[in-house]
């Protein structure tokens, strides 16, 4: 794994509440992150960006010119930010206004007041998104290993594949929904499904279902990604044959662990 430490991040902090940037940097320089640039709005924080390139944006719900989604949706927006990591902080827990940004692939979305132990694991992650890891499996050679990632969100889809990226995962087909990963498992082989729950057509669910029914596909672990937190809906997707669960914003080590149990199984 490259050496990339928490000292090593630029981070630019987008609050337009003085007291809560100085609990932020509190907690970030407990952490050991020091080069942190303040702002206070959306369109500073762009103007900043664009000088700057910073390692990861942390950002409030709420600015005097805007929000942190219109943030997150302009730097989404350009091909160059695309994978620029980002971190909401948000007193906010209604669960349709923070789908966008899990559907975005943020980092992570922390509650006010967080703990510092959020933040850790949070910092923690970005690391892994901007470095390499070992995947070590017994029965594969991670660059041989097909995966096929199905989301319906391309953003969602790009986090994906840079996550199995950097464990060394080469060999990987995108599908935008369960409809098209059902026309190309009708052709191809694949040694693990990445899946989200909620897409159009045909869902998370009724794709595992599909692959658990099909001779030639049975045997393949079904890794779901899924933002949905209602207990009915995660009850089906556990009946339906799934492997494994992760949440979303999820956890690129959370995930070199599971692949590792479930591969090596």
């Amino acid at each position: 794994m490259d050496d990339l430490k928490p000292s090593d991040l630029n981070i630019l902090l987008v609050e337009p509440s003085n007291a809560q940037s100085k609990v932020i940097e509190h907690e970030l320089s407990r952490e050991g992150v020091h080069s942190i640039d303040f702002v206070s709005g959306k369109e500073e924080a762009l103007e900043r960006i664009d000088q700057l390139c910073p390692d990861l944006v942390i950002s409030s719900l709420h600015f005097a010119d805007g929000t942190g989604l219109d943030l997150l949706r302009e730097i989404r927006g350009q091909e160059e930010l695309e994978d620029l990591p980002f971190m909401l902080i948000t007193s906010e827990a209604r669960r349709d206004r923070l789908e966008e940004f899990k559907q975005s692939g943020v980092v992570a979305i922390l509650p006010k007041p967080f703990t510092h132990e959020n933040l850790s694991r949070a910092i923690s992650s970005t690391l892994d998104l901007l470095t390499t890891q070992d995947l070590d499996l017994e029965l594969y050679d991670p660059e041989e290993l097909r995966v096929l990632v199905v989301d319906d969100s391309r953003l969602a889809r790009k986090v994906i594949l840079k996550v199995l990226g950097n464990l060394g995962i080469t060999n990987m087909t995108e599908a935008a929904d369960g409809s098209e990963a059902i026309q190309i498992l009708g052709g191809e082989s694949f040694d693990l499904v990445v899946t989200d729950y909620n897409m159009p057509e045909v869902n998370g669910v009724e794709l595992t279902e599909f692959i658990r029914g099909s001779e030639t596909h049975s045997h393949v672990p079904v890794l779901m990604v899924t933002s949905e937190a209602n207990q009915t809906h995660l009850a089906n997707v556990a009946q339906s044959g799934v492997n494994a669960m992760m949440d979303k914003p999820f956890e690129p080590e959370s995930v070199r662990r599971l692949l590792a149990t479930m591969m090596n199984d």
